[in-house]
């Protein structure tokens, strides 16, 4: 157990600009509860969710922020963000295996137990419960991932969020190696875990990410590189790619369907250049497509995603790391979009 009773920590006070975010180093060490662990977290990974939350983007109302939270309610102030966790278990609760003591682990950030309970509808950690922008932070044990591998925690920071969100949306749209795949915001953290994703699955990947990424993106594995805001019929054709993933939006959105094959699926996880589209139905059903909202996590997704870390299957794309008394400069970096991969925030720095 933490000898600490205080701790550092980064604490969301209110939704905001970066002035919300307050640092602090008087935080209380989280108790962990009925199965559940105290992890001492090595570093925690930058999420444009981070963003969305704090400034209230998630909220479908007029100025209302009551359905503010990755879950659809009202965010709990103060909180403490982040989702990307990488660290060691250092005390269990009641309940909790103690052999997992000394562990480095990933935490699973879509939660279905907390408090010991099965809960109604998942939690995201970082969203309706503290997360890893902090010294310690407790999850239910079932949701801590032991991981061996010789990769640092910053490293390992950035595959949780990111990874499992790709990874969930190849499942939801059951990629094989049969299939091409356009990726959308291919240079971005969830893209960019992508693209390792459907190769090693064998697919064909098509990025779409600005001309100053295509390196970095044809690096990380894509077959072909498109420049955003280009007319993707123009350079592909009508029914030319089996499935989309989607995390843009945006008033370009249209042409994503036509591209798409008869009974093609659009999977889709962000909407960065915005959430409203304009959709003919007519494309949706006369071509049979299929759509997929992809958030919540299947089962198998996360610990498939350990397995192939372990196995080295797929890389850390890791841009840059920053201090936690740093991470509004980290979210301003992240908003300015000149990097591919992740950035992360190492409690050693």
């Amino acid at each position: 157990m933490s000898q600490h009773e205080t701790m550092r920590a980064m604490s969301l006070t209110a939704h905001g600009g970066p002035e919300a975010l307050v640092y602090r180093t008087d935080m209380p060490v989280p108790v962990p509860g009925r199965s559940e662990v105290l992890i001492k977290v090595g570093a925690a990974g930058v999420n444009n969710t981070d963003i969305n939350t704090r400034i209230g983007w998630y909220s479908k109302g007029d100025g209302d922020v009551e359905d503010a939270s990755w879950g659809g309610q009202a965010l709990s102030f103060p909180r403490i963000q982040g989702a990307d966790i990488c660290g060691e278990v250092v005390g269990v609760g009641e309940g909790a295996d103690s052999r997992l003591i000394g562990t480095r682990v990933l935490v699973e950030p879509c939660l279905r137990e907390a408090n010991g309970e099965t809960l109604p509808s998942p939690w995201y950690i970082g969203s309706e419960c503290d997360g890893g922008f902090a010294d310690y932070v407790t999850v239910a044990a079932r949701h801590a991932y032991p991981v061996e591998t010789a990769l640092s925690d910053a490293e390992l920071a950035s595959f949780p969020c990111a990874y499992s969100t790709a990874e969930n949306m190849l499942t939801r749209a059951q990629v094989t190696e049969n299939d091409t795949l356009l990726i959308t915001g291919a240079s971005g953290g969830v893209g960019s875990a992508a693209i390792q994703l459907a190769k090693a699955r064998g697919a064909r990947v098509i990025a779409v990410a600005g001309d100053e990424k295509h390196q970095s993106v044809l690096d990380a594995g894509a077959d072909h590189a498109l420049v955003r805001g280009a007319s993707l019929v123009a350079a592909l054709g009508e029914n030319s790619v089996d499935v989309v993933m989607d995390l843009v939006g945006g008033e370009d959105w249209p042409e994503l369907l036509t591209i798409l094959t008869p009974f093609g699926r659009y999977a889709v996880s962000g909407a960065i250049a915005g959430p409203i589209v304009e959709l003919d139905l007519r494309t949706l059903y006369l071509k049979d497509q299929r759509f997929l909202g992809c958030t919540v996590l299947d089962d198998g997704v996360f610990s498939r995603l350990v397995g192939l870390i372990e196995e080295g299957d797929i890389k850390p794309l890791l841009a840059r790391s920053f201090a936690l008394e740093s991470l509004s400069e980290a979210q301003a970096f992240f908003l300015d979009k000149q990097f591919t991969g992740k950035l992360v925030i190492d409690m050693a720095a």
